[in-house]
């Protein structure tokens, strides 16, 4: 019994308002393009079953072109006869009783199965049950969902629990809304032949548990999340001994560097040089700076040195200053100012957030504005 098990697909995500020629935001088409593999992967792997642990669109209220998007390419895997298990994730589910839920557009789907009423939801199959729990926008119900699956467990079938949420504190996301699994309820993992788990954005099997994984998205939503590969789960439920097998796709890179301000041109030739930056996202980190140094280095120079990365963050690092003129202070420019608002008056998960929208804005304002001497 084959089954593929992916998640956090996050359909009409965008970022970094870089259009392409079809158009549409190129992070955007990225999303797109990652699911397109996925589904090629499982055109050619013919598995028993399908299963997606939650957040297959970014917004619970998405796009035109997400939508149609996903129609198209949910349409053409219905018409393989293979069912396919779809939960809603935190992203994917309104807040709002009165809103229907996105999930509901596949609902004229013979083979589709989707799970989206904020309460747990079983399918079952000839050999098979998928205990299926969407994201519940009011924890208080979670015991009682809990007894639900757990007095719907057959023996005599393989079981399946799809949850979207974090197991533990070193699976959170620090998002609004984010459901944390009860730990004294984790016993349900081990009376299920595979928990599958979406939220956590990286492949990872958790705990010590054998059979309970996070499938991790299929594409890369932030810097945090570069280190970890992306593609879906393949696994063989046929015998006693659970087979799990991680499977790449191919997506943007994203590559960050630390340099110091002492040597900055150099070290960019030397990236430039040694690695290749082709379509990557590139994070570059320029490290003990002083704030008058900083202002005769534009973002549109240190750009020249990595002409092919496909988009480049700059951070910059400035070293304490503590006698600071009142020269030096009118000095500082209004990027550095607001930089430093940001993180005076903002939680740390968000001062990294809004500091790359802020870096972007303002790289714009650069790149239109010559402010070389």
């Amino acid at each position: 019994m084959k089954i593929i098990h992916f998640s956090d697909t996050h359909l009409g995500f965008n970022d970094l308002d870089i259009i392409n020629e079809d158009g549409i935001n190129q992070r955007e088409a990225d999303f797109y393009s990652a699911f397109d593999s996925i589904v090629d992967n499982i055109i050619k792997l013919s598995p028993d079953y399908i299963i997606h642990t939650g957040d297959l669109f970014h917004r619970s209220s998405p796009s035109n072109r997400a939508i149609s998007f996903a129609l198209d390419r949910l349409k053409k895997l219905n018409e393989l006869d293979i069912p396919i298990i779809i939960i809603a994730g935190n992203h994917s589910t309104p807040r709002t009783k009165s809103s229907l839920p996105i999930l509901s557009i596949f609902d004229g789907f013979e083979n589709i199965y989707c799970a989206y009423k904020n309460k747990y939801e079983m399918f079952e199959f000839d050999n098979i049950i998928f205990h299926a729990l969407p994201h519940l926008n009011d924890e208080n119900c979670i015991d009682n969902e809990l007894v639900n699956i757990e007095n719907s467990i057959n023996p005599n079938k393989k079981n399946v629990l799809m949850l979207h949420c974090s197991v533990g504190a070193s699976y959170l996301m620090s998002e609004f809304g984010e459901f944390v699994f009860p730990q004294e309820k984790e016993f349900l993992f081990n009376i299920m032949d595979y928990v599958a788990l979406g939220h956590w954005h990286g492949f990872s099997n958790v705990k010590s548990y054998e059979n309970v994984y996070y499938s991790g998205s299929s594409e890369r939503t932030s810097f945090n999340d570069k280190r970890n590969n992306k593609g879906f789960i393949y696994l063989d439920l046929s015998n006693d001994d659970l087979i799990i097998e991680f499977k790449q796709i191919n997506v943007r890179e994203f590559l960050s560097f630390e340099i110091d301000a002492n040597d900055i041109f150099n070290q960019l030739e030397n990236i430039n040089k040694n690695n290749t930056l082709e379509n990557c996202i590139v994070q570059l980190t320029i490290k003990n700076l002083n704030i008058m140094d900083s202002i005769n280095i534009s973002n549109k120079e240190i750009k020249s040195y990595l002409p092919s990365c496909f988009y480049l963050v700059i951070k910059r690092e400035f070293i304490s200053q503590n006698e600071a003129t009142l020269e030096d202070i009118q000095s500082i420019s209004l990027k550095e100012y607001f930089t430093e608002y940001l993180k005076q008056n903002s939680l740390e998960h968000e001062f990294n957030r809004l500091k790359l929208k802020t870096d972007e804005l303002f790289d714009k304002y650069e790149d239109s504005i010559d402010d070389t001497i």
